[in-house]
């Protein structure tokens, strides 16, 4: 067998792991509540966001990826998945059926997880294109770089952590500096 002709699949008999799916546009609640009805473990990222409109406000749950949604399976359950009504495949990284870190869903989860408030130092002297890490929080330990500062009170860091990036708003308070790219 050639080596451009080999595929990775990394489900497993036994051991479930997390996998990507790729879902129907504005699907993604739907295909989760019917994979827990067919017992299937599901994790579906979502976003908290206020919405205003002319006479009313309202908070809604937004998917942070959109027609994503994850699995944790083993070989037994992949059809079962596939056979879903609005799953549309599995995601593939150049044709390889590849498992998602469990450390990279727990991430995910730290970031949709609930607001805190904390009060830590000010720290000072980050630029844009620094590596940064947030040092309160839930999402204490988590590593990305400064996009751009936002007004006075919020930088954008952006994590690439999960294969593709994610972009948050964080306080600077909660940013340490922890080296600086290229200028």
């Amino acid at each position: 067998m050639n080596a451009v002709d080999f595929k990775e699949n990394h489900l497993d008999d036994i051991v479930p792991r997390w996998f990507a799916v790729y879902t129907r546009y504005k699907r993604e609640k739907v295909v989760l509540e019917r994979l827990q009805e067919k017992g299937i473990q599901t994790y579906l990222p979502v976003q908290r966001l206020t919405r205003r409109y002319d006479r009313k406000v309202r908070e809604v749950e937004l998917p942070l990826i959109n027609c994503y949604i994850f699995t944790r399976i083993t070989r037994k359950n992949y059809v079962q998945v596939l056979d879903t009504p609005d799953v549309l495949h599995f995601v593939r990284f150049s044709n390889n059926l590849i498992a998602i870190p469990e450390k990279e869903i727990l991430l995910l989860q730290r970031v949709t997880g609930g607001q805190e408030d904390l009060e830590i130092e000010q720290h000072d002297g980050c630029r844009v294109g620094d590596e940064v890490e947030i040092v309160g929080g839930r999402l204490t330990g988590v590593k990305g770089i400064l996009v751009e500062k936002r007004g006075k009170g919020n930088f954008l860091i952006e994590l690439r952590n999960i294969g593709f990036s994610l972009r948050l708003q964080v306080d600077p308070s909660l940013l340490r500096r922890m080296g600086m790219r290229n200028r």
